[in-house]
């Protein structure tokens, strides 16, 4: 992936890439198999993950999709072919939870926002990804489920990212009946932050991200990362972690600046230290 602004890069047959004025777009285009979580689509998207992790010119990643699915899930049918082999797919199996598990983690651990731009469909492990991500936006056609249940494959690793983003009630109620939801229900769960006509989806989602990306990168880095650690922590824990957190934090040559920058009503210069 390139860093300078505005080069439009692909990952043949399977995501495109565009990194814009500190925003880089992760399009998933795989319609012909709506976008599915197979091999390749896992290694592009992983692939483009890492690179944006160390890429200081990335401050905020978008996760969209061509086509009416979002995301379909795992590839059933790529991992089905493997049911011949002589322990019936179970190495195989194995590998694909993992590196999807590695995948959804890449996600939550990255030093930067991700935002899933939802216009489509995403069900199963696509669901997971929408889950997986910071804050969603999703146009008032999409549609989201955890459908498992219906074909006798509960999505018990989708499960992980759902219970994490919503109440444990829909989430179980998603999980147990495997329906398709709309995406005001979904914002109504707390799995989307915000449903927009999808003809201003695109604009919506770049919006957000663009006012993210106008803060201080180290502050998003540190902020992020205590989020997911401290949910994780008693409450007496999570306060001792986050308080380290903010004295580390007011270390930082950028808090210094944010600081002295409003006490004199001026505009913060970031440098990301």
């Amino acid at each position: 992936m390139s860093s300078v602004s505005g080069h439009l890069t692909a990952e043949p047959h399977f995501i495109r890439s565009d990194l814009t004025s500190g925003i880089l777009r992760l399009t998933l285009d795989h319609q012909s198999r709506r976008n599915a979580l197979g091999e390749g689509m896992m290694a592009a998207l992983q692939g483009a993950l890492d690179r944006a992790a160390v890429d200081a010119d990335v401050k905020v990643v978008i996760i969209a999709a061509e086509g009416p699915a979002y995301c379909a899930g795992h590839d059933l049918k790529e991992m089905s072919a493997h049911r011949s082999e002589p322990d019936r797919g179970r190495a195989y199996f194995e590998t694909v939870f993992a590196r999807c598990a590695r995948l959804m983690t890449s996600v939550v651990h990255l030093p930067k926002p991700v935002i899933a731009e939802v216009a489509g469909v995403a069900t199963a492990a696509g669901c997971q990804l929408v889950a997986s991500c910071d804050l969603v936006i999703a146009a008032d056609t999409a549609r989201f489920a955890t459908p498992g249940v219906n074909i006798g494959l509960f999505c018990s690793t989708p499960m992980v990212a759902l219970s994490r983003a919503i109440g444990r009630k829909q989430a179980m109620e998603m999980l147990l009946l495997g329906d398709q939801i709309s995406a005001s229900e979904a914002k109504d769960f707390g799995l989307v932050n915000r449903v927009v006509p999808s003809a201003q989806l695109t604009a919506e989602a770049t919006n957000l991200a663009n006012r993210i990306a106008a803060k201080s990168p180290l502050t998003l880095k540190i902020g992020k990362e205590a989020f997911y650690a401290q949910a994780e922590l008693s409450l007496d824990d999570a306060y001792r972690m986050t308080s380290e957190v903010m004295v580390t934090n007011m270390l930082a040559r950028d808090a210094e600046e944010g600081i002295g920058a409003f006490m004199e009503k001026r505009d913060p210069v970031w440098q990301g230290r």
